[in-house]
């Protein structure tokens, strides 16, 4: 099983991520689960979203503690949430972020990826809702679920136009992070 922990602040779509992650998943064949974590339920809040992912049945159905990756949608989290919390030695931490990763103040033994999550949703979308970017990063990054799945269930959530550009956001974050 792979556990996935996705922090971000209230209103950038870090249960969407969560959602559509798991959708994704399940559609490459996969066993999964999605939900949210709340503190205090407003806009810009420190949020938490979860995904696991799995071949097996997942009968599991606490909140995750020792992630095997971490999504971090906001950059300012880094000062004021441990992000870092339990992630696995042998995991993977994605940071949206304009820094290279050796500029980005986390410890840690897992690796790190830093993309310009939001200056990819600017580009194609026009606006700073950057949680399709971060996942098509974690596609790229990890090769857990296919980039095919991820566009195809934004498409299903969001029909039309807005579903198109946010496949095209994920294609273009899946490129970023594998060149």
């Amino acid at each position: 099983m792979r556990e996935i922990r996705i922090h971000g602040r209230g209103g950038q779509g870090s249960v969407t991520a969560a959602e559509l992650l798991a959708e994704s998943a399940f559609e490459d064949g996969l066993q999964a689960q999605a939900f949210p974590a709340f503190g205090v339920e407003r806009r810009g809040a420190p949020v938490k979203a979860f995904a696991r992912l799995s071949e097996e049945k997942i009968r599991r159905r606490s909140q995750i503690y020792t992630p095997n990756y971490v999504i971090i949608q906001d950059p300012t989290l880094l000062g004021t949430v441990d992000v870092t919390e339990g992630i696995q030695d042998d995991g993977l931490m994605i940071v949206n972020t304009s820094e290279d990763k050796e500029s980005v103040d986390i410890e840690t033994q897992a690796d790190l990826i830093t993309i310009d999550a939001t200056e990819i949703a600017l580009d194609i979308l026009g606006k700073p809702i950057m949680n399709t970017a971060l996942l098509g990063a974690f596609s790229g990054a990890t090769g857990e679920v296919s980039l095919e799945a991820m566009q195809r269930r934004v498409q299903k959530r969001f029909p039309g136009k807005i579903g198109e550009k946010n496949a095209e956001v994920m294609k273009k974050a899946k490129k970023v992070v594998e060149e």
